[in-house]
């Protein structure tokens, strides 16, 4: 390569990180100017938010209205008391929000707060959770890394705490943290959690928390069963569930011994989401096409050595469908929706980047019929696939929280699961209703990649889903944009690098080890 086309691939890389870098900047600029023209152009009925009991002790009350903040430093300096791992950040004003014209009649003074453990800033599930809440007029509260994630700029979001966690704190360290934030919202909130941590340790610490937070009683143990891939395996076997063969080996001698009857390829995974952080045996998914590469798997230094090894179901005869529900106290399924899994990134192994909803029957009466039996409370995202070898829907992955994707599900009502839980909670009806089919999702980061990675390939997109009625974007929308425009400066290297093979951003020094969530 001659030197001139060096200097100009450096030009062009350094170009592109001053871009990054100052879309942050840029993002929070936008958001103040958009919060002001809101004030300016609609009358201000939001009643005076006393910040003392907010920020540590301090005296200073500032009034939300037509007047905006009235003394920012004020209150950035009387947040510097409150303690260093919980910091309270600057709220929208909720009355000056647009409302969804619907017939829900959601308890808007009941609020909820988005509850995270780890680092993962980019997320869809939390920040559809903080819309379809705020467009109903419901405060929706959110733990935040920093001011310029999509959740903290999202113009729905009622309070952001600046809370730093990585999944390795003890479980009461984490408690008080969720109670501290608890004490200074200053009424119970609906906890709704976008991580199987946050989801086991609310399901575990429910009646430390109950204080604080609305929380589905589920029995304490099950969403960390769930959540493990082992045992959601033997729940399967237990209650008749189809599931693809695994096996759990924990030592090297049995990884040995099972790769000398083990028909490759094969699904390899770590045994539960929290061994990733601890004990990370595979750093995603990970398929093996040979005897030799599951044995170099026996060389992983681990004092805790569990590894997931899965049946693999060949993509050519494959359908990967979702389903996402929410059960009340007696199990029953308030709110189901079943879709079609199009695209995923990395391709056919990650996460959603294209799906489309169409009901499916016999798949949603097998997840209300596993739901029931083992007694879920909640609400949940599970993944299953289609294996046309033998007709039967095998469940691949139950993840008892909420799903990055769950804003694609809507009944003709407009009940969303995160809606149904609120509703249920806070002891409203939820509408029973049929969900609406013709909708298409589009994860905007992953589906860039994910298109040309399935060009060409064998399964092509359902003609339906071409001409869906709608497409609903993950991070998109014309009455939310900040969000959006805070996704590309944190995405945009991860992607280039997996496309062009540029090198790949590093984990803040804070959270090494942290969960690295979409």
């Amino acid at each position: 390569m001659s030197h001139s086309a060096t200097g100009r691939g450096v030009v062009r890389r350094q170009v592109a990180a001053v871009g990054f870098y100052s879309a942050g900047t840029v993002a929070s600029a936008l958001n103040d100017a958009y919060d002001q023209r809101q004030a300016l152009s609609r009358p201000a009925v939001r009643q005076d938010t006393d910040l003392a009991g907010i920020t540590g002790g301090a005296s200073t009350a500032l009034a939300l209205g037509s007047g905006g903040l009235r003394d920012w430093r004020t209150v950035r300096d009387c947040a510097a008391t409150s303690p260093a791992w919980v910091r309270l950040l600057p709220a929208h004003p909720i009355s000056e929000l647009p409302q969804t014209m619907s017939l829900i009649e959601a308890d808007r003074e009941v609020p909820a707060l988005i509850v995270k453990i780890g680092y993962y800033p980019v997320q869809a599930g939390g920040l559809g959770a903080v819309r379809t809440l705020g467009r109903l007029g419901v405060p929706v509260h959110v733990v935040a890394e920093d001011p310029f994630t999509s959740l903290a700029l999202s113009r729905y979001r009622a309070r952001r705490f600046r809370w730093r966690t990585t999944g390795l704190e003890q479980a009461d360290v984490l408690v008080a943290g969720l109670a501290d934030i608890g004490e200074r919202i200053g009424r119970r909130s609906v906890a709704i959690p976008t991580d199987d941590e946050a989801a086991t340790l609310l399901a575990e610490h429910a009646d430390e928390l109950s204080d604080h937070f609305l929380i589905p009683r589920v029995d304490p143990g099950l969403p960390r069963r769930l959540a493990s891939k082992h045992e959601l395996f033997l729940l399967c076997r237990e209650h008749d569930i189809p599931a693809p063969e695994a096996a759990m080996v924990s030592s090297r001698a049995e990884l040995v011994a099972h790769a000398e009857h083990a028909a490759v390829p094969l699904v390899l995974k770590n045994g539960a989401p929290w061994a990733r952080l601890r004990a990370q045996m595979v750093s995603s998914t990970t398929l093996v096409h040979t005897k030799e590469q599951l044995l170099a798997f026996a060389d992983t230094r681990h004092d805790d050595f569990r590894l997931f090894i899965q049946e693999y179901i060949p993509r050519e005869h494959a359908q990967d469908w979702i389903v996402h529900v929410y059960c009340d106290a007696n199990s029953d399924c308030l709110a189901l929706f079943t879709a079609l899994k199009l695209r995923s990134w990395p391709a056919h192994a990650g996460n959603t980047a294209c799906a489309y909803t169409t009901f499916n029957p016999v798949l949603a009466d097998l997840a209300r019929r596993f739901c029931k039996a083992v007694g879920f409370q909640g609400i949940a995202d599970l993944d299953w696939r289609l294996d046309r070898r033998d007709g039967r829907y095998k469940l691949v992955d139950f993840n008892p929280r909420v799903g990055n994707n769950f804003s694609l599900f809507q009944t003709r009502g407009g009940i969303d699961v995160v809606r149904a839980m609120h509703l249920d909670l806070t002891g409203r009806t939820v509408p029973a209703d049929e969900q609406v089919d013709g909708r298409r999702l589009v994860v905007e980061h992953y589906d860039l990649a994910a298109r040309m990675a399935y060009r060409g390939a064998e399964r092509a997109m359902p003609a339906a889903a071409e001409r869906a009625a709608t497409t609903v974007r993950a991070f998109a929308s014309a009455d939310d944009p900040l969000p959006f425009l805070a996704l590309w400066p944190r995405q945009s290297r991860q992607v280039l690098s997996r496309a062009f093979g540029l090198p790949r951003s590093r984990k803040p020094s804070w959270a090494a080890g942290s969960s690295m969530r979409p």
